[in-house]
């Protein structure tokens, strides 16, 4: 997918206020960790996080998505009769019906001309949220789209800290498969897509790309325990050495279409903003596409991995940061269980 008519505005994000680090998780597994002798500091060891962000009780993803928004319409002083469709991306939902994208419409008083609707993708939603958008800029359908996500990984993070002290029969192997949700965290991003002939200042989306394999869609897989609000108990099981192995061989071909797509090669972009899951997922995956590490913006040693709010919310610090500057080539790599894998092509 190559585009000639799309800029990226800007992103934005919203962190939530309480820190969680692997060690206080891991203090909360003590009636596991003492059954199973399982060493303390292999958490964060394995996985290179140090902590992760949650909200406070009683937040709705679209409290979070919105006020990502609501930064993000004011930083760019964009008003909100100008956006013609709103997608809400996220896993976290308030519910299942209607779509979570009406509260969000409504609370930022968007018109009613403006279409919007739920994307579900796993961890790529908002990326898939921007694809989305970006065709619809491309055919002509909107001058101007907003996709948001607000991901509560609080549910999750206490069902199985529950389940893994209080179910017996786990094993050092049975355990596994519940790892990779001790890993997730909390966060809300908004990103804003305009008609390029009509902004000519923001960041230029110069292609996308996407490959899947979900003969592996098996892999990693949430219940349907309700969606991730408070009163949900969800849980996740992880295959998550298998995950990594096929979801980076999966990346590897997106990224190879991604640079037919754009006209890159290995050493084009200056900033690599990826989906964060950890230090060695994140070490195989720069290896694998052949790309320099000190590319990288990382963030999972101190948000973790933040579902469909992780790549947009790297992106938006990376930006705060001063690492995404005018003139510089940004790939935004993503991999999402299923599994699917999608990159975008910037001009920053």
């Amino acid at each position: 997918m190559r585009y000639k008519n799309v800029s990226i505005v800007d992103f934005a994000c919203e962190l939530p206020e309480i820190r969680m680090s692997s060690e206080e998780i891991e203090q909360r597994l003590q009636p596991l960790y003492e059954r199973l002798r399982l060493p303390v500091g292999r958490l964060e060891l394995m996985t290179g996080i140090r902590e992760r962000r949650f909200w406070q009780g009683g937040t709705l993803p679209s409290q979070t998505s919105t006020r990502a928004a609501r930064k993000l319409l004011a930083a760019t002083g964009t008003a909100a009769a100008e956006i013609g469709c709103l997608l809400h991306c996220s896993v976290s939902r308030d519910f299942v019906e209607p779509a979570t994208s009406t509260v969000v419409h409504h609370e930022l008083g968007l018109p009613d001309t403006a279409l919007n609707f739920d994307i579900s993708n796993a961890c790529l939603g908002l990326v898939s949220g921007i694809i989305v958008l970006a065709n619809m800029i491309e055919l002509g359908q909107i001058d101007c789209g907003l996709a948001v996500c607000g991901e509560n990984a609080w549910p999750l993070l206490e069902n199985t800290i529950q389940t893994m002290n209080e179910d017996l029969s786990l094993t050092r192997k049975t355990i596994k498969p519940q790892f990779a949700s001790l890993t997730i965290g909390s966060a809300a991003a908004a990103v804003l897509l305009r008609r390029r002939d009509a902004f000519p200042h923001g960041h230029r989306l110069l292609a996308a790309a996407t490959r899947s394999n979900c003969r592996n869609n098996h892999l990693c897989q949430g219940d349907a325990i309700g969606g991730m609000t408070d009163g949900s108990q969800p849980l996740m099981q992880t295959d998550s050495h298998e995950l990594m192995l096929q979801g980076v061989a999966v990346a590897a071909e997106m990224w190879e279409a991604l640079k037919q797509e754009s006209g890159w090669n290995n050493d084009s972009p200056d900033v690599v903003c990826g989906h964060q899951v950890g230090k060695f997922h994140r070490d195989l995956l720069f290896q694998t596409l052949q790309l320099a590490v000190e590319k990288d913006f990382p963030t999972f040693p101190f948000l973790g991995n933040c579902g469909s709010a992780s790549l947009p919310v790297t992106c938006a610090l990376a930006a705060a940061d001063g690492v995404l500057q005018p003139g510089r080539k940004a790939a935004l790599l993503g991999i999402g269980s299923g599994i699917n894998s999608a990159g975008l092509a910037v001009e920053w």
